[in-house]
């Protein structure tokens, strides 16, 4: 069973219910015709020798389009790598590059800057330029246009295997490079079938899709949906962080199940104007990617009380591993975030410490995961997959380091307590710290930097701390250069200037310091 086996069933039982529709309502497809148009794309790709185990690129807004073309790349084999559209075409070409996709297919405005990077690091794959993407008619004209040119001989889509890689997630990485974080079909299909058993989706659901297709909660999004029948409502960009746009869509669209960061489900608590618009068609709201600050999280549940709340954890690597539903009611006393609750019944768990040995009951230690959602591995990085994982195990089980430091409560729930190294999520990303200065390293004038987040009632801020060779460069100046080289959510919120760093006796830069300094 693959993932593309489960559109095909959906397609003989519901060829022409409504599967993909924008959010404007100006484009949608059914069915039948979503099957139809990955099938062409599958056929051309073949055409261009794309097959079982290669990778095919998507860069792509996200749309009808692009839903398509990543069922058209799974039908024939391979995996597809998808990338930020709003992200430097640096970082694309990077990753692109790296994953040595076999083609890629990419949107008009995004081709020229997108292939001049390319050519810096080697050669251009082919490619399939969509003009421009929406209701699917981008993707259909151009594959019109190649056959018109040199037809694609129809193909089968392809008999994934289990253990065939589905689409490989690239995530910031600690050494200035984002890494791949490699996915397959079976990955995939344990966490939906899951998801499906928890909470039961039916074919007359309307599904939101907030999160971008680079980002694992999109595996939810596209996935739950599809293999029940039910629509997927694409929020765009633009409107994902407008809350009264949010509002319009949720309404307009009679959304029924929403997924996203606790950061939006915090943007329309606060300024979605929810007494004007009708949110009465929700009946489940799933949230995950960071901590949903309590005061928000009651707010938004007071305003909208009739779905089931559910707060799901989990890394890139696992896709969700714990859940948690929240409460009917929240007390007014309560300060604390909820915990992130019991694993998930296909998935096994343990709390470990530094040495990987278990901790009692009551201890904090890191969370380890057992189970058929973990990856394969990084992206041709043997080391850092193996050290991701704990030393093997007298009966083979693959246990994945989360990083996250844990406890569990008195009622068997876990409780999330922090990071053992610099990672973060920001908007339920993640991000990398050191990353984001070694970007700031390249910029001329600096001679120190140091990242640190800070906790907000928004979730986190990040602040870099500068000291700088010669001249000071301008916070516009800062913020221009970080945007041509990180994607916008991984630039800085704020910058601090010093004559120089504070560092500690072993003359290491001083992060405690800096994270106290206000």
């Amino acid at each position: 069973m693959s993932l593309h086996d489960r559109l095909a069933a959906s397609v003989l039982q519901h060829p022409s219910r409504t599967a993909v529709m924008e959010a404007d309502g100006t484009g949608r497809t059914d069915y039948a015709h979503l099957d139809r148009l990955s099938d062409r794309l599958r056929d051309r790709l073949a055409s261009m020798g794309v097959g079982r185990g290669d990778r095919v690129g998507l860069y792509l807004r996200k749309s009808v389009d692009t839903v398509a073309s990543i069922f058209g790349v799974l039908k024939t084999g391979a995996a597809y790598v998808p990338v930020d559209p709003t992200a430097p075409a640096t970082r694309n070409a990077y990753i692109h590059n790296n994953c040595r996709v076999k083609a890629v297919v990419v949107e008009k405005p995004f081709a020229a800057a997108y292939c001049d990077a390319l050519r810096a690091l080697g050669p251009l794959p082919p490619l399939i330029v969509v003009d421009a993407c929406g209701g699917g008619h981008g993707l259909e004209n151009v594959l019109t246009r190649l056959d018109t040119e040199s037809p694609a001989r129809p193909s089968a889509s392809a008999h994934s295997q289990p253990g065939d890689l589905a689409y490989v997630l690239y995530t910031s990485g600690s050494t200035g490079t984002p890494k791949g974080v490699m996915l397959s079909h079976d990955n995939a299909l344990a966490f939906v079938d899951w998801a499906a058993e928890t909470f039961v989706p039916r074919a007359d659901d309307v599904f939101s899709s907030h999160a971008p297709f680079h980002f694992d909660l999109s595996i939810l999004d596209i996935y739950l949906p599809l293999a029940h029948g039910a629509a997927l409502v694409l929020i765009p960009e633009h409107a994902g962080k407008d809350p009264m746009a949010l509002s319009r869509i949720i309404t307009d669209r009679r959304i029924t199940v929403w997924y996203s960061a606790p950061s939006i489900l915090s943007l329309l608590a606060q300024f979605g104007r929810i007494a004007d618009y009708d949110y009465s068609s929700l009946r489940t709201v799933l949230f995950a990617g960071e901590v949903f600050p309590i005061v928000h999280l009651r707010s938004f549940k007071r305003q909208v009380p009739a779905p089931r709340y559910f707060n799901l954890y989990g890394p890139t690597e696992t896709n969700v591993c714990t859940w948690y539903e929240i409460p009917e009611a929240i007390p007014d006393d309560r300060t604390a975030p909820y915990p992130i609750g019991r694993v998930c019944s296909n998935l096994l768990g343990r709390v470990v410490d530094l040495d990987g040995r278990d901790v009692p009951a009551d201890a904090e230690g890191e969370l380890c995961i057992a189970g058929p959602n973990v990856m394969r591995g990084y992206w041709e990085l043997p080391e850092q997959t193996a050290a991701c994982f704990l030393p093997g195990s007298m009966d083979g089980t693959r246990w994945y380091r989360t990083g996250d430091i844990v406890s569990m409560d008195a009622d068997a729930n876990y409780r999330y307590v922090g990071r053992r190294d610099r990672m973060i999520k920001k908007r339920g990303y993640r991000v990398e710290l050191g990353e984001i200065e070694v970007c700031l390293y390249r910029h001329s004038s600096i001679r120190e930097a140091a990242v640190v987040a800070l906790a907000d009632e928004a979730g986190v801020q990040v602040k870099a701390h500068l000291s700088f060779r010669e001249a000071r460069a301008s916070i516009v100046e800062l913020k221009t250069f970080c945007s041509k080289h990180l994607p916008l959510y991984m630039v800085p919120d704020s910058f601090a200037f010093h004559e120089s760093l504070p560092k500690t006796s072993t003359d290491k830069i001083d992060y405690v310091s800096l994270a106290n300094l206000r």
